[in-house]
């Protein structure tokens, strides 16, 4: 085994559990921040006054879509998947999460967007191996 392989073997592992390292771990902790935010914004819309309520849910939804945008950034950079890094692919089709907090709040394009991004992934993928199958022949 070549020092190539072993450390693609130790990414690989490190990919695969805890919170990765590159693009892996920037889109596990883009996740693991903007998804459960919701709970504290709803704790701050509670005790801000009324009249900032509205600012408060437009800063988070913004940041929902800041999210999302970065999911999109991340897949131009790593267009196919033979190229990605192991396991980037299954963490790009976890934008699909921020479909929850987006439920939530009412936010209809994040209940839109995040949906079809997961789709838009899982069948790029499928394109992508349905077409390396058909060229191996």
């Amino acid at each position: 085994m070549d020092l190539n392989s072993a450390r693609r073997i130790a990414e690989a592992e490190a990919a695969r559990t805890g919170l990765g390292t590159g693009p892996n771990r920037r889109l596990r902790l883009t996740l693991i921040i903007g998804m459960p935010l919701f709970l504290p914004v709803l704790g701050i819309m509670i005790l801000v006054p009324k009249s900032l309520r509205n600012d408060v849910l437009y800063v988070y939804e913004a940041g929902i879509v800041g999210c999302l945008l970065h999911y999109v950034w991340v897949f131009v950079k790593y267009p196919r998947s033979a190229e990605r890094p192991p396991y980037l692919t299954r963490d790009l089709a976890m934008g699909g999460g921020f479909f929850l907090p987006s439920l939530f709040f009412g936010f209809w394009p994040g209940m839109i967007a995040a949906p079809l991004w997961a789709l838009f992934v899982g069948v790029a993928y499928a394109v992508e191996g349905t077409r390396a199958h058909n060229d191996r022949r």
